[in-house]
């Protein structure tokens, strides 16, 4: 994670320290596990579900649109509850139980298709459920770590958890694009509710109980007002005030290209799920090596001028796929280039995006700060996908590719044109106020 060499001082709360490289720590190995299970399971899933509907349902672009828009619904409708219930619960509780039901709906979902009953009214359900408990665990998580370490080694505990979740991007479409192909469905959902219990598992066995920020006469105990002070933070903060309309004009765009995406590679490109899984899945390395130079390139060269232009170079390359065609071995190569280079500069963007977050975040409200910011920057992504889906069956892939790609630049240019891009090697410590009313 790019962050200042200097230390942003604790606010006032006693965190534990850890040794030298936090990921020698036995506690943060066992959140490094789990997480990195949670996440293959997640990705995982989030092919197998549609390229059934695809290709084992036959299901059209506007029911397409419609099953990715109903497992990103609980983005828009819980995530500022759940970042005010994360500043006063425990954040591993809300991981064990996020994942302990994401296992048991896959596991259900597993169980219908042996019987013959997943069809895509029980998709339909099983998509929202596990989009709702993702929800909690990904606020939850992203609060965690900062609870967990001092905020000097959130450098290298940040760049560790990246690096895990880069490995999940690597194997996991690919694995659920083989599964869906070469075995059955059935057996892919099974799997991705293997990952979430063993992350479960895994996380369960944490034995720091990391503190629940303590109540004082100025905290409010009522959720609305905590739900609002996270919003009138995150408003008042001009970077993070950028992070979130850019990451608004990002995510609806994206959304609306992955789902044309999906269409277009098995149906217009005749990709088997095998291919489909491995051009996705070239993603993972490439967030691998923005993992790395995101550790580098914005102490040297400044936040700001780093987010800029790895967000219009990871979001232009988009504009390439509408045109690609030709046999799969022309095809093939060519996606997993396209994948690896938006792979590269959008986990560089992400790293960078999540260390100026961190820094100008007090302690205590770090879980209602993510929440707002995934609230606004993911709650368009149903409509997006609906959007997808209505462009592809009225204008066809390729146009729709095209169209929803250049939607995608305006994010970059929403960060060109804000105090975000001057944003230099350091990075502001968070307000005394900010601190004060958390």
């Amino acid at each position: 994670m790019p962050f200042s060499s200097s230390a942003v001082p604790d606010a006032g709360r006693s965190v534990p320290t850890l040794p030298p490289g936090p990921w020698r720590d036995r506690d943060f190995r066992r959140l490094w596990l789990g997480q990195t299970a949670s996440q293959l399971g997640e990705h995982a899933s989030l092919v197998v579900l549609p390229l059934f509907a695809v290709l084992t349902l036959d299901a059209g672009a506007g029911q397409l649109g419609a099953l990715r828009a109903v497992g990103q619904a609980p983005i828009l409708m819980l995530s500022l509850f759940v970042g005010a219930w994360v500043d006063r619960w425990r954040t591993r509780t809300m991981m064990v139980l996020a994942d302990a039901g994401r296992a048991v709906a896959l596991g259900a979902a597993a169980v219908a298709g042996l019987l013959g009953l997943l069809g895509l009214p029980v998709l339909l359900v099983v998509a929202f459920v596990v989009g709702a408990l993702s929800v909690f665990f990904d606020v939850a998580y992203q609060a965690s770590l900062v609870r967990m370490v001092t905020r000097d080694q959130l450098v290298r505990g940040n760049s560790a958890l990246e690096g895990s979740r880069s490995a999940a991007q690597i194997g996991g479409p690919a694995l659920g694009g083989a599964l869906v192909s070469l075995l059955s469905a059935t057996v892919a959902v099974a799997l991705s509710a293997v990952f979430f219990a063993l992350s479960f598992l895994s996380i369960r066995r944490i034995g720091h109980r990391d503190p629940i920020p303590a109540r004082t006469e100025k905290q409010p105990l009522r959720i609305w007002k905590q739900i609002h002070d996270g919003l009138r933070f995150v408003v008042s903060d001009s970077s993070l005030r950028t992070v979130c309309l850019a990451s608004a004009a990002f995510q609806f765009s994206f959304a609306a290209v992955m789902t044309v995406y999906l269409l277009h590679l098995p149906r217009d490109l005749h990709l088997s799920g095998t291919a489909v899984g491995l051009a996705l899945a070239a993603t993972g390395p490439g967030a691998l090596l923005g993992s790395l130079l995101a550790a580098r390139l914005p102490n040297r060269f400044g936040h700001g001028a780093v987010l800029v232009s790895a967000a219009a170079l990871g979001d232009g390359v988009f504009l390439l796929v509408p045109a690609l065609g030709g046999a799969p071995a022309v095809t093939v190569p060519a996606l997993i280039a396209v994948n690896f280079v938006f792979g590269t500069f959008s986990q560089l963007v992400n790293v960078t995006v999540m260390a100026i977050r961190q820094t100008v975040t007090p302690d205590g409200m770090q879980g209602r700060v993510a929440a707002t910011i995934n609230f606004v920057g993911m709650g368009l992504t149903p409509l997006g996908s609906l959007l997808g889906g209505f462009l592809a069956e009225v204008w066809g892939t390729r146009t729709s590719l095209l169209v929803t790609a250049v939607g995608m630049l305006l994010s970059p240019v929403l960060m060109a044109l804000s105090p975000l891009s001057r944003l230099g090697r350091t990075l502001p410590a968070p307000s005394e106020t900010a601190d004060q009313s958390a």
